[in-house]
């Protein structure tokens, strides 16, 4: 029987949120709001904050031609900074797709002869984009078995308090960031499960709200745990290899950013529950009932099936191969590949190769691409240590404290960076190739300055169009999620307590896990 969806408001909402009392629609990927909050080009015209930040780009651009003309750049130099500065303010002001934005600014440098063809075209058969395809479609895999739905249902039930409940949550996303490459892959996995209790938990509308924000944060601040948790971090250790010669291999990564991953989720799951709900919905108990999971297909008793078995089987020796890496020195890619080729194998995998290809985000995978090679042209051609020398070479002059300053500067600019690069591999491709050159002049290993960087730009919660799941997770006609004004509150808050925790992290926790701040 057909049951009409019951309305109630929540707390502190302007308008109606629909709660299902039956079976919600679960769309595996909710269409985000325009990624362009301020700045979109309407009506043939630029909007004046589009039309400020092209003054500010001009200016920026005749500095560098300045620079160039008088001898203090090379015109490789020149021409890179010029395609950087077009590129950067189409990714923050244009309605243009970013992977179309990255592509363009690859072909130009191309043309100019900055890169050359085969470079340009070597980073997509690059180890790193192999890394993902595979991953992918191992990820596609483990979903159409239902094991990480099922896994994440289990957990869940188990839960007798909203406490129990939000960090149960934590602890299954957590999980997933070893699963499912890319964040908005795992905020994909994730929104059948939030909309199962979201319906469960019609009556307690507070709740409900603090979950939808424990969903997005935690998939986003858990990401830093795993190589394989962004785009980002593969942009990064390519960077970082290619500039140094010392890589960030998997297990490294996941010694390093696992402790940070816990820590920083279960912060912004204790965050999110002190923040929407009261001591009177805290102190209430609540049960989930196995049929809220199983309407959405997702059985939560009885053993695993014979798929969830194999691919579980698959995912764990994949898993351990990619941690033993130096004990068997097969690469990550190879291991992704044929992990990939055992989960889609007849009788064996649980998908087959072709259906796995579909859900392969290609766009990503093409933008990371023409990222790396912007990232390789500003390394190159000096623009990076240019660059550097004029935003941050003053930090050198403030003598013993200048790394210190360096560290706190690059964490509060990555931090702060998704406010107007939207695009979190974006924000890597930019920061990165600067903290990398900057880093060694202010007495920084410049691996440990990228690895902060790269952490710190997974603070990315202040708008819904800052990242894909917290859009996913916004109040919509299907989702009952948050409004802006609850990510506003909720970014005030974790801002400054992310730059603490990452400083800590850098100064005192890294140091010990072998990646000391300070080179020796």
């Amino acid at each position: 029987m057909n049951v009409p969806p019951a309305t109630e408001r929540l707390p502190d909402h302007p308008g109606p949120v629909t709660m299902y009392a039956t079976r919600p629609p679960v769309r595996p990927m909710v269409p985000p709001p325009s990624r362009r909050s301020f700045a979109d080009i309407r009506g043939g015209a630029l909007s004046p904050w589009a039309a400020a930040g092209l003054v500010v780009i001009v200016l920026a651009g005749a500095f560098v031609g300045h620079a160039g003309w008088s001898g203090g750049l090379s015109f490789d130099a020149v021409v890179t900074l010029l395609v950087f500065l077009v590129a950067v303010w189409a990714w923050i002001f244009s309605p243009l797709d970013d992977t179309y934005v990255a592509l363009g600014g690859g072909i130009a440098l191309v043309i100019f002869g900055i890169i050359d063809a085969d470079t340009f075209a070597g980073t997509l058969g690059s180890g790193v984009i192999w890394l993902l395809i595979g991953a992918f479609v191992i990820a596609a895999a483990v979903t159409a078995s239902g094991l990480s739905a099922r896994v994440s249902a289990r957990v869940v039930r188990r839960a007798r308090t909203p406490r129990q409940l939000v960090h149960l949550i934590t602890a299954a996303l957590l999980l997933t960031t070893f699963a499912i490459p890319a964040t908005s892959g795992r905020a994909a996995l994730a929104l059948p499960i939030f909309l199962a209790l979201a319906a469960v938990l019609r009556d307690r509308p507070r709740l409900v709200l603090c979950l939808a924000l424990v969903f997005p944060l935690v998939i986003l601040f858990s990401a830093v745990g795993s190589l394989l948790g962004a785009g980002a971090h593969l942009i990064t250790a390519e960077i970082v290899s290619a500039a140094t010669g010392e890589g960030i291999g998997f297990v490294h990564w996941a010694v390093l950013g696992v402790p940070l991953a816990i820590v920083w989720s279960h912060l912004a799951a204790e965050a999110s529950l002190w923040l929407m709900t009261d001591h009177d919905e805290r102190a209430r108990g609540l049960c989930v009932p196995p049929a809220a999971f199983e309407e959405i297909g997702t059985a939560t008793s009885g053993p695993l099936t014979s798929a969830q078995c194999r691919v579980s089987v698959i995912l764990g020796i994949v898993v351990v191969l990619w941690c033993s890496e130096p004990l068997h020195a097969v690469d990550p890619a190879i291991v992704a590949v044929f992990g990939a080729l055992a989960a889609s194998a007849p009788a064996v995998g649980a998908t087959t190769l072709s259906a796995a290809l579909k859900t392969i985000p290609w766009t990503l995978l093409l933008f990371m691409a023409a990222t790396l090679a912007l990232g390789m042209a500003l390394d190159s051609s000096g623009a990076a240590q240019w660059l550097a020398d004029r935003t941050l070479g003053s930090i050198a002059e403030t003598g013993p404290a200048a790394a210190m300053v360096f560290v706190v500067v690059s964490a509060i600019v990555s931090l702060l960076a998704h406010l107007v690069i939207q695009s979190r591999s974006a924000r890597s491709a930019v920061l990165v190739p600067i903290i990398v050159v900057t880093a060694p002049a202010v007495g920084v290993d410049p691996v440990a300055a990228a690895f902060l960087s790269t952490a710190a730009a997974g603070f990315c919660i202040t708008l819904t169009s800052s990242a894909k799941p917290v859009a996913m997770f916004a109040a919509s006609d299907d989702v009952p999620g948050y409004q802006p004004r609850h990510l506003l509150t909720m970014s005030a808050l974790l801002a400054p307590v992310s730059l603490v925790l990452l400083i800590v992290f850098a100064c005192w926790v890294w140091p010990h896990l072998g990646l000391p701040l300070l080179p020796s």
